[in-house]
């Protein structure tokens, strides 16, 4: 297949500046197409992790048990809003037949390798000088738990990782309160990811794009409402505005995506998995990544404040903030730091961001066999920060025709579930 000269992104999240990063490098014309919406999405307002121990993809057996338990909490880590939709009810059968542990077994090789890929690439483009000097601290992940439900159901995830080659420690409670002082007592115990790294999103995002600006990526920020086709090929990408030739496509809209695919005939399955964020922007006391397990609530000291975030909530695309999930994250947060107490003003700051899930926790990374000049960049659910890079460099080697560094068949569009 000859390499374009045009390359048209679909997306200004991570996904697709890291996509346009890679492409750009190699010398192609890219323009990006971004909503004025973009700089509030899932890419500024994630947990800023690079997390390898994340082996466990969200369809895992019990997962389905859980979602009908909390769906009507609309408090609680998982919360399912139930409604009549044909292609949530298509995703929702997709997504308990995923939920096998023989296909969750199938998949931990797969996310660790994707994983450290991106690692490495995060190293590699801070280590080149391109966005300048950013954050990007490996202190490693603490698991913390107060039940010893929630601290076996970890221990295993723990020995996978560490069978998996992937750095994990058992401090015990002095080692503990050294790692992070003033913990609450009530605090049974925790795992340290060694293997773990974290970012401050809201600096990378902007630097990103500063370069690639820099650089000669265009940046339009009109909305797209229909392709235009010609023998099997998108040819041109229209706005409300305007007609956009082009070359090849990559759609890396998020949460988004699964509509714009529908456009095109082509079934991507995907959900919008909302996401909560407070950031407070004063000494916490908060020295090292966490996730305070029975709440799902992730904790990151990042550069100039300490960031809440948390929940998964499906209830279709919403840029609805409901106050009983961010009162959620500041009890849990207040629970687990007895001396935090988060103010009003900083729980009215709260936003939210639109994950987009597919239906077995694995990204679409690829092209369509739909369509001939046709990638997808999407579908990580909350792994999209952590694997944006990976995923930036893997579009790239199918557009320039390279042999992908790693297997890409997992990440199929149009694999079967």
């Amino acid at each position: 297949m000859t390499t374009p000269n045009k390359v048209s992104i679909i997306g200004g999240g991570i996904q697709g500046l890291c996509t346009a990063y890679y492409l750009n490098k190699q010398g192609l014309e890219v323009c990006v197409f971004e909503p004025k919406t973009a700089e509030t999405g899932a890419s500024y307002v994630n947990a800023g992790y690079l997390t390898p121990s994340h082996i466990i993809p969200l369809a895992a057996p019990g997962m389905i048990r859980k979602g009908l338990k909390w769906m009507l909490n609309s408090s609680s880590p998982f919360y399912v809003k139930p409604r009549i939709d044909k292609a949530f009810i298509k995703w929702s059968w997709r997504f308990y037949k995923s939920s096998t542990l023989q296909k969750v077994n199938a998949a931990i090789p797969v996310i660790k390798e994707i994983n450290l890929l991106s690692e490495q690439c995060f190293k590699e483009i801070k280590l080149s000088g391109d966005l300048g000097d950013f954050q990007l601290d490996h202190h490693g992940l603490l698991m913390l738990y107060k039940t010893k439900a929630a601290g076996e159901a970890e221990n295993e995830v723990a020995k996978k990782a560490a069978n998996l080659g992937l750095q994990v420690s058992y401090p015990n409670q002095i080692e503990l309160n050294s790692l992070q002082p003033q913990l609450s007592k009530d605090i049974l115990g925790g795992i340290l990811y060694d293997c773990d790294s974290h970012t401050t999103p809201t600096e990378i995002m902007p630097k990103l794009k500063k370069k690639l600006l820099d650089s000669g990526v265009k940046f339009i920020t009109e909305k797209v409402c229909r392709f235009e086709l010609q023998n099997n090929k998108l040819t041109a990408i229209v706005t409300d505005k305007n007609n956009y030739p082009t070359e090849e496509v990559v759609i890396a809209a998020g949460a988004w995506s699964g509509q714009l695919a529908k456009q095109l005939n082509i079934d991507l399955s995907l959900e919008a998995g909302k996401g909560y964020r407070i950031d407070v922007k004063r000494e916490t006391g908060i020295k090292i990544p966490a996730i305070l397990m029975e709440a799902k609530v992730a904790v990151t000291p990042m550069k100039g404040f300490t960031r809440f975030a948390g929940t998964m909530e499906l209830s279709g695309i919403n840029t609805n903030i409901r106050k009983e999930r961010v009162n959620a994250i500041v009890k849990a947060a207040e629970a687990y730091y007895p001396s935090l107490k988060i103010t009003a003003a900083e729980k009215e700051a709260a936003a939210s961001g639109m994950r987009p899930v597919s239906p077995d926790g694995l990204p679409y990374i690829g092209r369509s066999k739909a369509l001939k000049n046709l990638c997808f960049a999407t579908g990580h659910a909350m792994m999209g920060w952590s694997l944006g890079p990976a995923t930036g460099k893997l579009v790239s080697e199918i557009i320039l025709n390279k042999k992908p560094s790693m297997d890409l068949a997992p990440f199929n569009p149009d694999r079967k579930f």
